[in-house]
């Protein structure tokens, strides 16, 4: 009726809510509707349904602040943005910090047997015998920063941030970002443009999953049996944020969403602007959204191909692209500047790119890097870069500075769950005007004399050598293993991750002939403002089980003694890998310590001996690292190796199958070797447990 006032007066948190649908969405589909109904009769509802729609996502005090890796800094938005996912932060335990005789006690396992004699042994357990007398101010230091300083946060996350992140001054490409490859969309199969149309049904489940997170309406992550919560803190840097180069340690940009309804979207280089939300928030039509990306396209096609594409230089080092970028906002002046500012506040970049892999492994070279013919349409810096091929192939790049997998998996769990069909059977906003589709760089361009734009050709020519040599001297291989999965590891009586660390120790132990120091990562996230502790997979157990395997497989599983045996020691292993990993989820691991009493000492003062041992250090140069991130709508992703002469793997354990990602340098010559004995890996202990099965039978 013609009572609209009235429904403003109910309270919210008093309507009845349908499942799966949350009460932002329930007030965005009333507020909707009603203006669909009168708005074209009687402006001043449609002045209304404004006014409060926009108040779902309150305007935050400042346009954008800039970050310096202190999640302190921005605690108070969480205050002010309210909702559901942040009402529980101040309830979030702090992270502890272990005592000195428990961190040496679980750190001798790790390395004594990464040790290649006897003295280095003795040289590594006398270091550790001194170090608590040593470390001991130390200690104490690092409790009172925590109590006093850190009394309101961690006391890891300021170092980790800037130290591991924000000072880094290598390429975010393979050194920091990673990729998430997306499931393919069913529906988009038969469509005139598949790119297309995935791409407008990934907008739209982006729009819908931002306005949850800009309005804190997005239930917290929870995990495990007890349902333990979370910290939601990083989840603010997920959307209209970016990394800035600067000279020794970047910033990271984070814009007002309530003011910032615009995505990039990025074609053949450049870089384009449309709004993709109403002023509530909410999606436009997934059909005004088709409209606009061919229109970014149609541009694109347009553009001479002389003009520079920037993004290359997102790919450059950081002191490298801190000093471009300098130049381009001295050459380019205030319309280079707002054209950047553009660019960083954008809700995502949207990569459209022109290449068609189809395999796993093609794929991923294209998404974790761009490769050599789409590096010049990404802009890494931004916090989301959503790639979408032009056959509907789909993944989401991250870059990792101020956040955690587990974050951007929330969003990639999200957009990959819709599908195109549904997206255009239920779209509920009425707008029927496309909003203005604006070249981010043209103005920049058109009015710049000809000695700048010829000086800015030069540092993108340069940029693409130096990207280009980036993605030559890299190796990736994907081994997809479908001989079995999880379902037949714990069916065996493992822990599924455990087991395949272990497939990957024995695989490494005979790529390199010896242990390798193995990092797997470990989410701390139910502490405030926890991110990662590593969890080292080599252990006295795994190096038992790996020995008594050998060099190579010895086809000896028929004898019951040897079979039993190396069953046992795998047993061993696998229990505990899973012991430390749980350790290192309560924040009890040993590396995020020893980082955290490194940085307090002093100038002036000697360190504890362990900190220069040979054994010490060679302990956490991570020549394996790895991560587990199994997902069902994830089909694959990756990352880079962290030491040159090491492997990066990223694996997934499904049910039926296991899928490793394996990047490294061509000089190190490991990724395909390491692929095939991964396979032999899993084969050769697969023989072992079915061998002593059909033997107990």
């Amino acid at each position: 009726n013609n009572s609209c006032f009235s429904l403003f007066y109910v309270p919210i948190k008093n309507m009845r809510i349908t499942s799966g649908i949350s009460r932002t969405r329930h007030v965005s589909m009333i507020s909707n509707l009603l203006y669909r109904k009168s708005a074209k009769t009687d402006p001043v509802r449609g002045l209304i349904r404004f006014r409060f729609l926009s108040s779902l996502l309150k305007p935050w005090p400042e346009p954008f602040y800039e970050c310096d890796g202190d999640y302190r800094k921005e605690t108070f938005l969480e205050e002010h943005i309210g909702g559901p996912l942040y009402a529980e932060q101040k309830s979030l335990p702090r992270l502890p910090i272990p005592s000195i005789e428990e961190t040496i006690q679980r750190f001798l396992p790790t390395a004594l047997p990464l040790a290649k004699s006897e003295g280095e042994r003795a040289e590594l357990k006398a270091a550790c015998s001194r170090f608590p007398k040593e470390a001991h101010i130390l200690q104490h230091r690092l409790n009172d920063y925590r109590d006093i300083e850190m009394k309101d946060s961690s006391w890891l996350q300021l170092r980790w941030n800037q130290m591991g992140y924000l000072q880094v001054r290598d390429s975010l490409v393979y050194n920091v970002s990673y990729f998430l490859q997306l499931e393919d969309d069913p529906t988009i199969e038969a469509s005139a443009s598949p790119q297309v149309q995935r791409a407008a049904s990934l907008l739209v489940a982006t729009a819908q999953f931002r306005e949850e997170v800009c309005s804190g309406q997005l239930p917290p992550d929870r995990v495990g049996r007890q349902q333990t919560l979370l910290c939601s803190a990083t989840f603010k840097y997920l959307f209209n944020a970016c990394r800035v180069p600067l000279q020794q340690q970047d910033s990271y940009c984070i814009y007002d969403p309530s003011k910032t309804k615009h995505v990039i979207v990025s074609r053949k280089g450049h870089f384009f602007s449309f709004d993709f939300v109403d002023e509530a928030g909410d999606p436009l039509p997934s059909f005004i959204l088709e409209q606009q990306l061919q229109k970014c396209i149609e541009m694109a096609d347009q553009i001479p191909s002389t003009r520079p594409k920037l993004g290359l230089l997102t790919g450059l080092d950081r002191d490298s692209w801190a000093t471009s970028r300098e130049l381009l906002v001295k050459m380019g002046g205030e319309r280079m500047q707002e054209a950047l500012r553009t660019l960083q506040s954008g809700s995502i970049v949207l990569s459209l790119d022109n290449e068609t892999p189809q395999s796993l492994e093609d794929c991923s070279k294209q998404f974790l890097s761009g490769g050599q013919g789409s590096s010049h349409n990404r802009w890494f810096d931004k916090s989301i870069n959503l790639i979408v091929t032009p056959t509907g192939k789909a993944a989401v790049v991250c870059e990792h500075s101020m956040m955690d997998g587990t974050i951007t998996l929330s969003y990639a769990d999200r957009v990959a769950s819709v599908n195109s069909t549904d997206i255009s059977d239920k779209s509920e906003n009425g707008a029927t005007i496309a909003p203005a589709v604006s070249d981010v760089f043209a103005d920049v361009f058109a009015e710049m004399a000809e000695s700048s734009r010829s000086e800015i050709a030069s540092l993108e020519e340069q940029a693409h050598v130096e990207c280009m040599t980036n993605v030559d001297r890299h190796s990736n291989v994907v081994n997809t293993f479908d001989a079995y999965g999880s379902t037949f590891i714990k069916n065996a009586g493992h822990s599924p991750d455990a087991f395949v660390q272990m497939a990957i120790h024995l695989a490494t132990f005979r790529l390199f002939g010896e242990q390798a120091a193995t990092y797997e990562a470990t989410q701390v996230r139910p502490f405030l403002h926890g991110r990662t502790e590593t969890t080292r997979s080599v252990s006295l157990e795994s190096a038992a089980f790996v020995e008594k395997m050998g060099q190579s497989p010895t086809l000896n599983e028929e004898n019951d003694t040897v079979r039993k045996e190396k069953l046992e020691l795998l047993k061993n292993a696998t229990t505990a890998h899973s012991q430390y990993s749980m350790n290192a989820s309560r924040a009890q691991g040993v590396d995020r310590h020893f980082f955290g009493l490194s940085g307090l000492i002093l100038d002036s003062e000697v360190a504890p001996s362990l900190y220069a041992n040979a054994l010490f250090n060679h302990s956490k140069r991570w020549r394996v690292s790895t991560s587990n991130l199994t997902h069902p709508k994830i089909v694959n992703w990756g990352f880079g190796q962290v030491v040159p002469e090491g492997v990066g793997i990223a694996y997934s354990v499904h049910a039926q199958s296991c899928v490793f990602n394996i990047v490294g340098l061509h000089d190190a010559n490991v990724t395909d070797q390491l692929s095939n004995l991964i396979d032999e890996a899993l084969q050769e202990i697969r023989t072992l447990v079915e061998s002593d099965f059909g033997s107990t039978t």
